[in-house]
């Protein structure tokens, strides 16, 4: 499984745009290609994707965590290179214009094989689960609904291995004791407490960072 950051707050390549906001490609064996969340700026996002070589057309599904801008700004500007995309939203995402097939999702729902969406969790948000052989990777776009919620909902799939994403303000550190990776991107406030804590496990994010699990 690799997934690449595209947008982010930071930049981890210099030759791309930081910016507020969240997207990366999950890219995982005899499974289409999927783009978690959009970013802020469909022209970021696009400039962002031409220095690392991803082709939009390439792309087979978009994952939408939740409604906040800075996770759907990249959507209209992605959907207009690329309209035959398949795009998961959570319920109370309204249908975007522009793309061919839109599945809105509330529950608990396989996407393919081995890879899961936690449900819309609070009403709120959905956050992506994909198995692997080391366990469930979890990618969240901002874990609003929390991150004790998201990781309860992901342990349904299988065991929880590595945590990818925005955290905002979360603080109860030791719910990440039993992970073996965490990437915390975006907003995530506290991300040197985490990085303090958890050294043998804390990779940095940024965008231009490719994760191979």
């Amino acid at each position: 499984m690799k997934i690449t950051i595209i947008y982010d707050n930071e930049a981890y390549k210099k030759d791309l745009k930081a910016d507020w906001g969240f997207s990366c490609l999950v890219e995982i064996e005899n499974t289409p290609k999927i783009l978690f969340d959009t970013g802020a700026n469909g022209l970021i996002l696009l400039h962002n994707m031409e220095k690392l070589g991803i082709d939009p057309c390439i792309i087979d599904e978009i994952f939408i965590s939740h409604s906040h801008w800075d996770h759907t700004g990249g959507l209209s500007d992605f959907l207009k290179i690329n309209k035959n995309v398949k795009v998961y939203v959570p319920s109370s995402f309204p249908k975007p214009r522009g793309a061919k097939e839109v599945t809105s999702v509330k529950d608990p729902f396989q996407i393919h094989e081995n890879v899961f969406s936690t449900g819309e969790l609070s009403g709120i948000e959905q956050s992506l689960a994909v198995k692997t052989e080391k366990g469930i990777v979890v990618i969240a776009g901002c874990s609003h609904s929390g991150v004790g919620n998201i990781l309860n909902a992901a342990s349904n799939f299988g065991d929880v291995y590595a945590l990818i994403g925005g955290l905002h303000g979360f603080r109860e550190f030791g719910l990440l004791k039993d992970l073996n990776l965490v990437c915390a991107t975006h907003c995530t406030q506290f991300k040197s407490e985490i990085k303090k804590l958890y050294p043998e496990k804390y990779i940095e994010g940024g965008a231009g960072k490719v994760i191979m699990v």
